[in-house]
């Protein structure tokens, strides 16, 4: 099999090396190196924990839209968003939410409580500690391999990780995040090793790659630009007469790639009728343009700029002369140049916090943690009591802002998942009861997660997301049609706005509105309180006026009471278990 040779240091396949024994002093050398790699990776995750517990059971609310989808395959209905409803992927993360599903069929998920905490919680977040440890030990193997210090390197990459409030809170906000960002490094780890032991064109590593770039595009759609990132590696690095070689392997990676990938683009084509996901038909994401690269120094900015720059000049210092550390660290970028470029593209986020920039932190820090070590380890003293200082004043400055980004986030997170299960599934089924209406009645709503899992009503996405009609209205900006399919198809029963969707999407603006549906409740504006929200029934309904007043009755009163404890607790889970009809607890 035909390799890249990089540099002159002997590969971990020499055969100069191959006989040699290790000895007694190899031997206690590595397991030294064992207990300090397994030691940085603990500690690094439980400062990853300790974070994370600072925004209590808080998840946000569309993580539970994948958990409905999970719940449903679990319990062979198929990945529908309710059971019996038609098909439509309202999810576009599949391997987490097989994930979730898995958990689900052991009995770890959306079964009661573990230790007495929801299972609803604690799997999903431990789960994605999982990962992050996982993400800890491929930092370890890939230091390892370009750096004497490989536990120190993963102890900082640890510490920085948990430090950032972006990467912790997506990472355990019940999203994909976490699983996303360890098949990306993991994707970045093997490349760096194949490049530094000079195996990169074999069949193993090729595949591999090809593998986890499937997965990451599994875990999310802009994962599929990490399918790029072993055909740049082996441009960067293949000699003249290596090509032959160089293309069998980028062959193998793209049908490591296009196997489970393409596989999933098959299934989604049979099941839901689309080559993409229901949820990118209706966010229509735009084509790039040239401002966009300004979204990178957004990021920057979030780390913070001392603290890059400084990691930036250690990359300049170790990137000045040929080595297996500047082969491996050109590695790395390639994956995190790409991370950058998708972060770039993808439209703003209103979830805030940068969503989409979890690879970005999990590279960085690794490859930030390398620099670093490595040009203080060379410097010589002068240079590391300069470095040395600089990187306390960063280091200071940047967790002082991550400091404030994550109280911020504390005290206002977006949309409680929790807040949505009890501000309207379960108030919503209380008035559905009172209304005495059937379980095929439908609820139009914007917040889906928790309305999903909870409630006994056939739910109705008016976001477009989990409805196949509505996304192609959103994607062309269509909102009088929309209107006209929700008026003169649909006619749910209930409808439910939070913010100002009712503004948004011109229902507010639309007089058979007014004509069609009685008011239950309206809130004032307070979205600090998650309160912000108002209820609607079809005025059939309700021609009773003492029929009606009970209605308005009964939701100002049992919502009055969630928005009241949302302004005191609102990183709360919301019951030992989650299931279609609850109402209100007392």
């Amino acid at each position: 099999m035909g390799s890249v040779q990089l540099t002159d240091p002997p590969s971990v396949a020499d055969p100069d090396r191959a006989g040699e024994r290790p000895t007694s002093e190899g031997r206690v050398s590595s397991r030294w190196g064992l207990l300090g790699g397994s030691l940085s990776v603990l500690v690094g995750t439980a400062l990853i924990a300790v974070h994370a517990s600072f925004y209590g059971n808080w998840m946000i609310d569309d993580a539970a839209i994948t958990f409905a989808y999970s719940r449903n395959l679990a319990d062979g209905f198929g990945p529908v968003l309710q059971p019996g409803v038609e098909p439509v992927e309202g999810f576009s993360n599949p391997v987490w939410m097989v994930l979730l599903a898995l958990g689900k069929l052991v009995g770890l998920f959306d079964h009661g409580t573990i230790f007495g905490v929801p299972d609803y919680v604690l799997f999903p977040k431990g789960l994605a500690l999982l990962c992050c440890m996982a993400i800890l030990v491929l930092a370890y193997a890939g230091a390892k391999r370009l750096t004497p210090r490989p536990a120190l390197v993963t102890l900082i990459a640890g510490a920085a990780l948990a430090a950032n409030p972006s990467f912790v809170i997506w990472c355990f906000s019940g999203l994909e995040n976490s699983v996303y960002a360890l098949t990306v490094t993991a994707l970045a780890v093997v490349t760096l090793c194949g490049v530094n032991s000079g195996t990169l064109l074999s069949t193993k590593i090729a595949m591999s790659t090809g593998v986890f770039a499937a997965l990451a595009g599994l875990s999310r759609p802009d994962g599929v630009i990490y399918a790029a990132a072993f055909p740049i590696v082996v441009a960067l690095f293949t000699r003249r007469g290596g090509v032959p070689q160089a293309i069998r392997a980028v062959l193998l990676s793209a049908a490591g790639f296009v196997v489970p990938f393409g596989g999933y683009l098959l299934f989604r084509w049979i099941e839901y009728g689309r080559l993409l996901p229901n949820t990118a038909v209706a966010k229509a994401q735009p084509l790039p343009t040239i401002t966009d690269v300004a979204k990178a120094g957004t990021v920057l900015q979030y780390a913070g700029w001392l603290l890059v720059a400084v990691a930036i000049v250690c990359l300049a210092l170790v990137m000045q002369k040929p080595s297996k550390l500047r082969a491996g660290v050109v590695a790395l970028l390639v994956p995190f140049a790409l991370s950058v470029i998708a972060f770039c593209i993808l439209q703003a986020d209103w979830m805030g916090q940068f969503r989409f920039a979890t690879p970005i932190w999990a590279l960085g820090a690794l490859g930030g943690a390398i620099v670093v070590v490595e040009t203080l380890r060379n410097a010589r003293i002068r240079g590391r009591i300069l470095l040395t200082v600089t990187l306390v004043v960063a280091t200071t400055a940047s967790i002082s802002g991550f400091y404030t980004q994550g109280e911020s986030y504390r005290a206002v997170p977006k949309t409680p998942f929790c807040s949505v299960v009890e501000r309207d599934a379960r108030v919503t089924n209380g008035v559905a009861d009172l209304l005495k209406l059937p379980d095929s009645a439908k609820i139009g709503v914007i917040d889906l997660g928790g309305m999903a899992l909870v409630s006994r009503l056939q739910v109705v996405d008016l976001a477009g997301l989990a409805d196949r009609v509505i996304a192609d209205y959103l994607s062309t900006a269509d909102f009088a049609g929309e209107r006209r399919y929700v008026f003169d198809d649909l006619r749910p029963e209930l409808i439910s706005f939070i913010g100002t969707w009712d503004t948004t999407l011109g229902f507010a603006q639309d007089e058979r509105f007014g004509q069609e549906y009685e008011v239950l409740y309206r809130s004032p504006r307070n979205p600090a309180a998650f309160g912000d929200v108002g209820v609607w029934v079809r005025k059939d309904l309700v021609r009773d006026p003492a029929l009606l007043a009970a209605a308005q009755r009964y939701v100002t009163t049992e919502t009055q009471k969630v928005v009241a404890a949302n302004a005191v607790a609102h990183l709360r889970s919301c019951g030992d278990t989650l299931r279609p009809g609850q109402t209100p607890r007392p």
